[in-house]
């Protein structure tokens, strides 16, 4: 990506270096489990962030990132800018003044409005702040775990997660989740998937438009999301993990419909045709 003289965003708050201690009620082992949850298994791991409650002990720490780290810091403040700009721009253009999240950027453990939170969980959005987390070892692990890489991967992942926050701003994300209390455990996997799908099509929309407005992507940029979206489908992941794929517990969609959204989002520049829940499932 061309990012050279971009702004960054100042809605950042870096916790870098900032122990939270540990989780009281919950433990090491929960938090691992939330991340093993909703990586692999593709298992929805806020219930188990909700009963970490507070934290004990935590203390500012000597902390000093490397050359690499520092540059994802200055790279994720800039694609969260872009995100600003585009979402302003859609916003207004509909009548609607866009309210932008906050990024929080931590590493290890991180206290959230509905508790603690491990860095094993991966970048995630919550509504109860309106903040994304992100742990920047995370786009790391992109690579070494899952072979995708590149810095539009790593754009994607955050604009997936700003994609929640339009979807919380538009009333779609506490709509959504109120449906699926009242539904079978499938018929909730499904409206998560619809979720998930509908972000990934805001994130290639946000791609559309951050390119028209700035000249940001280049040769090669739209491959490594699409590359990155193909390798965090439910089916992707859990045949990685397990050796086989239980489609009934999918949450975030398969690596064929994470890639068809998103690109629809890219190619088509128009958020009407990003409505994921009035399509039949079979047909997403």
């Amino acid at each position: 990506m061309q990012l050279d003289g971009r702004r960054q965003s100042t809605n950042v708050d870096d916790r870098r270096g900032r122990s939270v201690g540990k989780a009281g009620g919950i433990g090491l082992g929960g938090l691992l489990l939330a991340g093993i949850l909703y990586l692999v298994l593709g298992i929805d791991p806020t219930p188990v962030l909700q009963q970490a409650g507070g934290v004990t002990g935590g203390a500012q720490t000597e902390y000093t990132p490397t050359a690499e780290e520092e540059e994802l810091a200055v790279f994720s403040k800039q694609i969260l800018a872009g995100t600003e700009d585009v979402w302003t721009n859609i916003f207004k253009q509909n009548g609607l003044k866009y309210e932008p999240p906050k990024l929080v950027l931590y590493n290890d453990y991180v206290q959230t409005a509905s508790g603690t939170a491990s860095a094993q969980v991966g970048p995630f959005y919550s509504s109860a702040d309106q903040t994304v987390y992100l742990d920047l070892s995370f786009f790391t692990n992109m690579k070494k775990d899952i072979g995708a890489d590149g810095d539009f991967a790593y754009a994607y992942v955050i604009a997936h997660e700003v994609g929640h926050h339009v979807q919380y701003l538009l009333g779609t994300l506490n709509e959504v989740h109120s449906k699926m209390s009242r539904v079978s455990e499938k018929e909730s996997n499904q409206l998560s998937v619809r979720l998930e799908l509908q972000a990934d099509f805001y994130a290639g929309l946000w791609a559309h438009y951050d390119n028209k407005m700035f000249g940001s992507l280049e040769d090669g940029d739209i491959e490594e999301g699409l590359n990155a979206a193909s390798k965090i489908g439910d089916d992707y992941l859990q045949k990685k993990a397990r050796g086989y794929a239980v489609p009934d517990s999918f949450n975030h969609g398969t690596s064929a419909q994470r890639v068809k959204w998103l690109k629809k989002g890219y190619t088509s520049g128009n958020p009407s045709l990003g409505d994921t829940f009035s399509v039949a499932y079979n047909a997403l």
